[in-house]
């Protein structure tokens, strides 16, 4: 079982880890757009209070989490069951920073293994895989779902339907990690 700042700590790391490559790909077409981008107004975030029937509580995020949230065009927040995290990401424009959660894992030190993507009880289509480090494991699951109810299950067929208009926002991206 993990504990709410080993979890902590994955999410950080991953942001981290991928937030300067991100930032440096991504700066010249974010200065194009940084004048939309401040207009834009950010959405509420409308966090969910259970998951699969068991009470959500929020988590706070740590300071390096505020300053890639700053950053992030939307919102995000990391909820817990008190056995899985859950975090959701409300996306309001076209953006890289919304990646594969599998980088995000493997670019600090997780392996990963079994993508898949799984029907879940509700028979809604995820991507999931296994993440193991030393002797832990995590299932990771993920989607992205437009404001029409159409879904994705990973980032890069989001963004080109995105940003050729095929898929309109706001978008909620999922991302449920849970002990195996």
């Amino acid at each position: 079982m993990f504990d709410n700042t080993f979890l902590a700590r994955v999410f950080w790391k991953c942001a981290c880890a991928l937030a300067v490559p991100l930032c440096l790909a991504a700066g010249a077409w974010n200065a194009l757009a940084s004048s939309h981008a401040a207009a834009a107004p950010r959405p509420p975030l409308e966090l969910p209070s259970q998951w699969d029937g068991r009470r959500l509580r929020p988590l706070v995020l740590t300071d390096v989490e505020q300053r890639f949230a700053k950053q992030f065009p939307g919102r995000i927040a990391r909820m817990t069951d008190g056995d899985n995290v859950i975090v959701l990401r409300t996306v309001i424009k076209p953006t890289r920073m919304l990646h594969p959660a599998a980088d995000c894992y493997r670019g600090v030190g997780w392996r990963i293994e079994h993508v898949r993507l799984q029907l879940d009880e509700d028979h809604m289509l995820w991507r999931c895989f296994d993440a193991r480090r030393g002797g832990e494991g995590l299932r990771v699951c993920e989607r992205i779902v437009d404001a029409q109810g159409r879904a994705f299950t990973d980032a890069s067929s989001w963004y080109w339907a995105a940003m050729l208009e095929k898929s309109h926002g706001p978008w909620q991206a999922l991302t449920v990690a849970s002990p195996l």
